[in-house]
């Protein structure tokens, strides 16, 4: 079997108005692992409500980080992928689970490069049922309705490997090196709390409160909010960071049911009237920076830091296309390559 990689973002509205932005939402939000809610439901809310008005939104706030070459994610994505090919000698192509750069079309490639053993690479730290499990689900759906010709294996959540943990504290570290920091957030993604309970195989592990993260079960593999504070604290360790200086909160949330808190927007506000006034973000849920940490984090969470009484701010980049972040990448890409089974998900 010829063996190849698909590599698989987020994906990106075309171009930042709000004619391309409403089909991209339309696409995301209607996923039910987004919006979970039953698909009457869920299609009242979608284009019912939310349609009517967040296209015009978000492509104001898309066209604030639009670069001349196009959606910084896809361009960061596709400079990542091109350095990856550079390590291997197999076959790399590059999906998006959203938007017209479809898996289906990263498939195809693959295909015509005569590939029928693939790897799955959902570029997500994290498991959620948001993020890497939808990509996972997607993908198997394309691949046995058009591609059964293909087996596809899987790459798991990489949030607490040890080579991994070491790419990103060295990136987070140079972020460092030169702001004098009083406090270091680490802000994830936020979820609904009910996605942490529905992504639990026991049904009865995690509670929401930290008091189960420390009990060893075989709920963390799937459990997000675990593996969010965990990557915090590896990373904390590896580059010795004080206790009481690090934090991790959870962005960007829909309005109705409870989100995994604390909320990111709180925190700005609460570090600095506490006097935490020289603050570094960090957004380990992504591996390429996009709208949620260009604008939401880097432009409006300065912009709310300070009005707080916050002094000076810093994001610090996701490992984007960096060269040692690709290099691991194509080192797990060749350990999978010379293995006759690998885990998966």
């Amino acid at each position: 079997m010829k063996k190849g990689v698909l590599l698989v973002n987020l994906g990106s509205p075309d171009n930042p108005t709000p004619k391309a932005v409403r089909p991209y939402l339309d696409e995301f939000l209607m996923d039910e692992r987004v919006i979970d809610v039953p698909v009457v439901l869920r299609n009242l809310l979608v284009r019912g409500i939310i349609l009517q008005t967040r296209p015009r939104k978000s492509a104001k706030a898309y066209q604030k980080i639009w670069w001349d070459e196009g959606s910084p994610l896809i361009i960061i994505s596709e400079r990542f992928t091109e350095k990856v090919k550079k390590h291997l000698d197999m076959p790399v192509a590059l999906g998006m689970r959203y938007g017209s750069m479809s898996i289906e079309k990263g498939f195809q490639e693959l295909k015509e490069q005569g590939v029928d053993h693939v790897l799955l690479v959902p570029l997500y730290p994290h498991y959620a049922m948001s993020s890497y499990e939808t990509v996972v689900v997607k993908a198997m759906e394309v691949a046995q309705k058009k591609f059964s010709e293909m087996k596809v294996d899987t790459l798991p959540a990489f949030y607490n490997r040890a080579d991994y943990i070491e790419v990103l504290s060295h990136s987070i570290g140079e972020g460092l090196e030169g702001f004098e920091y009083d406090h270091v957030l680490f802000s994830y993604h936020g979820i609904p709390e009910r996605h942490i309970r529905k992504s639990d195989p026991t049904r009865s592990h995690c509670k929401i409160d930290g008091s189960c993260c420390s009990i060893n079960s075989v709920a963390h593999h799937t459990c997000y909010r675990h593996q969010c504070y965990a990557t915090t604290e590896l990373v904390r360790k590896a580059l010795n960071l004080p206790a009481e200086k690090v934090s991790t909160s959870f962005q960007s949330r829909l309005a109705g049911d409870p989100w995994l808190k604390p909320y990111t927007d709180y925190e700005f506000e609460r570090l600095a009237k506490e006097g935490r006034t020289r603050l570094a973000v960090i957004t380990p849920a992504f591996v390429s920076d996009c709208l949620e940490t260009l604008e939401e984090i880097a432009m409006e969470g300065k912009e709310e830091f300070e009005e707080a009484g916050g002094k000076s701010y810093k994001h610090i980049p996701c490992l984007n296309d960096r060269d040692d972040w690709a290099a691991l990448m194509a080192d797990w890409i060749k350990d999978w390559s010379t293995r006759e089974a690998y885990l998966t998900v």
